[in-house]
C-alpha cells in the first residue's frame, strides 16, 4: 500500500516550524529541535510502530541551521523525500536526506539572510518608526501585522512548493544523474561544515620555553604553524568527531570533555584563556 502525508500531517508539520523553528535553540544544535518538531507529525502519519518512528526521526538529530523563513522550503523537500523513503525508496537514506540539507541550508540561509534580515525587516521597521511619530501606537500594530502575514503566508508558500517539487527531486534522484548529485550535495555540505568549523573554531597554545636568562627561545604555536598552520584547530576537530562517532559520545559529554581539556591546559600553561 502507498503510504501519503495526509493534509492534517502536513498542515501540523508546518506549523509546528513556523511556531517552533527556534525551539531549544544552542550552539551546539541551532535550529535541530525546530527541525525534529516539523518532521514529527509526518513521521508519526509514515510509519506505523514505534521504533519504525525513532529509527525515521533519528534523521533528523544532525546539525541544522539554516534563515527559518526561506528554510520552509527544506521542511518541505525533506517531508517528499521521507515519504518516498517510507514508500520504499531505497536510494533514500539518512546520510542522502542529510546530504540534501546541509547542501541547502547555507545557500537558503545566506540569501535569507540577505533578503529578510537584511531587507524586509529594515524596510518594514522604517515605515513602523515613521507612522510611530508623536508615539502613535499605529506603527507597532502596522509591524506586528504585515511582519506576521508576510512571514507566515510567504513560509506556507514555500513548504508546499518544497513538499510538491520534491516529487520531481525524486524522480530525478532515482536516475543516474540523481546518483551523481546525491554525490556532489554530499560533498557540497561536507565543505559548509568544514568551512564553518573553520570560522568558528581556532586552537593556539600558549606554550614556549625560556633560558635561565628569560629570553624564550622556543614558541610551539610558530613552530607548529610552520609545520601545519591550524594543526591543533584540525586535531580537535578530528578528536571530536572520532570520539562521538567511534566511541558513541554524546555532544553533552563531548562539551564536558573539552572543558577538562581547556580548564587543565589552562592551569599547566599549555593554553592562554585570552586566546580560548
Amino acid at each position: 500500500m502507498t503510504r501519503k502525508i495526509s493534509p492534517k500531517a502536513l498542515k501540523k508539520a508546518f506549523h509546528n516550524w513556523y511556531y517552533g523553528n527556534m525551539t531549544c535553540i544552542t550552539t551546539a544544535h541551532m535550529e535541530t529541535f525546530g527541525f525534529l518538531s516539523a518532521m514529527l507529525p509526518i513521521v508519526e502519519d509514515l510509519y506505523d510502530t514505534k521504533e519504525e518512528q525513532e529509527q525515521a526521526l533519528a534523521t533528523y538529530t544532525d546539525f541544522f541551521n539554516t534563515e527559518p523563513q526561506l528554510g520552509a522550503v527544506i521542511i518541505g523537500i525533506t517531508a517528499n523525500l521521507e515519504e518516498a523513503r517510507a514508500n520504499g525508496a531505497t536510494y533514500i537514506t539518512k546520510e542522502v536526506i542529510n546530504s540534501i540539507r546541509m547542501g541547502l541550508m547555507g545557500p537558503i540561509g545566506g540569501i535569507g539572510d540577505s533578503m529578510i534580515v537584511s531587507t524586509l525587516i529594515p524596510v518594514l521597521i522604517g515605515i513602523s518608526m515613521e507612522l510611530s511619530t508623536d508615539g502613535s501606537p499605529i506603527g507597532c500594530i502596522f509591524y506586528i501585522i504585515i511582519w506576521n502575514l508576510f512571514a507566515y503566508f510567504g513560509m506556507r508558500f514555500l513548504f508546499y512548493k518544497g513538499y510538491k517539487s520534491g516529487k520531481e527531486s525524486i524522480e530525478f534522484l532515482s536516475k543516474k544523474e540523481g546518483k551523481a548529485l546525491r554525490s556532489a550535495f554530499n560533498l557540497f555540505g561536507t565543505v559548509v561544515i568544514g568551512s564553518l568549523t573553520a570560522a568558528w573554531i581556532h586552537i593556539q597554545t600558549s606554550f614556549s620555553l625560556a633560558s635561565q636568562s628569560g629570553e624564550i627561545f622556543l614558541v610551539l604555536q610558530d613552530k607548529l604553524d610552520q609545520v601545519y598552520p591550524g594543526l591543533l584547530t584540525g586535531g580537535c576537530v578530528v578528536l571530536c568527531w572520532f570520539l562521538m562517532k567511534y566511541k558513541k559520545l554524546t555532544s553533552f559529554q563531548l562539551i564536558l570533555l573539552l572543558l577538562v581539556l581547556a580548564f587543565i591546559g589552562i592551569i599547566t600553561g599549555f593554553f592562554d584563556p585570552t586566546t580560548l
